[in-house]
């Protein structure tokens, strides 16, 4: 049973008048802290396949571990503190080498390495060193210094420039540390960075939400995330106030769905974009001819490229939070010659 289920269950039961009254306060006062502590057990025992909050936020925000606690779990989460500490010291030199602004984020390099190494047996005699340097390349530039005497002279110095794309980025990890990135690392490591950047993991299963089979409106156009999209809507088409630029027309419609779940194409076309962008993360644009084409933003995963063909309904995608994004959703675009139109006028 999921610890956190055993916890409500718990607490549900030591709410309860009858009970309480049936066994008596010294019963549950007994009872109280073994269930919590087994609670957090349970779910620390899933390790990093399906992280805990409270473990979670223990290594990332720090805070007193239980003193009931086995020496086990004890040690994973020392271990991963102390990575987080020499990771936060590595990091801080290469922002130190960055320009025009740029950094690495913090939260992020910390949550891909929670994700592939908690309950590790010492992931701090990792080269906790090498792994930060996955999320940077480095280049040689040259600027000309005023020396003592007032004459000038030309000197190389290294420059660190923050990698944008996370494919790159966990294609590095994988060469660097000689490990294997799975689906379920990846979508770990986003939630993981939702819940300590924004609050909310948003973490779903490895596969999402089943959206079932493609649902169609009566013209042919596809929901991208099933019959119940209007469920899903957490931001409209039109003007808002966003928190990356003030107010701004939001050019598409936001649908919030757990990490991995499927995107469907709404019509079929060919697809002419698919990379990654700053704002829009991972982004894939289908044109379906006659001026329509339809967009599909901030993906954990693009499963098409520029230049195939694909059907009404067929899995194009999968939800993610990357780019300028507070937690996994899809952002949904549709165009008629280059006019952006609201999505909700051709769902189903």
């Amino acid at each position: 049973m999921n610890g956190f289920v055993l916890a409500a269950k718990a607490a549900a039961l030591l709410s309860d008048q009858n009970v309480r009254k049936r066994f008596g306060w010294t019963l549950v006062i007994i009872l109280s802290p073994i269930i919590v502590v087994l609670a957090f057990i349970l779910s620390l025992a899933s390790g990093s396949a399906s992280h805990n909050t409270a473990a979670v936020e223990l290594c990332f925000n720090g805070g007193v571990v239980p003193a009931q606690m086995p020496a086990e779990y004890r040690s994973y989460i020392e271990e991963m503190r102390d990575s987080f500490l020499t990771l936060d010291q590595y990091l801080e030199s290469i922002n130190g080498m960055t320009e025009g602004g740029k950094s690495v984020d913090t939260v992020q390099v910390k949550a891909d390495f929670y994700a592939l190494f908690f309950g590790d047996e010492q992931p701090g005699r990792r080269a906790v060193s090498n792994f930060a340097d996955c999320f940077v390349t480095y280049e040689k530039r040259t600027r000309t210094i005023t020396n003592d005497d007032g004459t000038t002279s030309e000197e190389s110095y290294t420059v660190a420039i923050p990698i944008e794309d996370p494919e790159i980025v966990w294609e590095q990890i994988k060469t660097t540390m000689g490990i294997e990135i799975t689906a379920e690392n990846r979508i770990n490591a986003q939630s993981i960075y939702n819940l300590i950047q924004y609050g909310w993991s948003g973490s779903g299963s490895l596969d999402g939400i089943d959206i079932g089979g493609p649902v169609m409106s009566v013209d042919g156009f596809c929901s991208p995330l099933g019959a119940n999209w209007r469920s899903m809507i957490s931001s409209d088409f039109g003007y808002r106030i966003c928190p990356y630029h003030g107010r701004e027309l939001h050019s598409g419609l936001d649908l919030a769905a757990p990490a991995g779940t499927s995107i469907r194409a709404a019509l079929s076309g060919t697809v002419v974009k698919s990379y990654y962008s700053n704002s829009y993360g991972n982004y894939t644009v289908i044109d379906h001819g006659n001026g329509m084409t339809t967009a599909y933003a901030h993906q954990s995963k693009r499963l098409v490229s520029v230049g195939d063909t694909v059907n009404a309904g067929e899995v194009i995608g999968l939800v993610g939070s990357t780019g300028n994004s507070t937690g996994p959703h899809l952002h949904f675009e549709v165009r008629v010659d280059g006019n952006l139109q609201d999505p909700k006028l051709y769902l189903p």
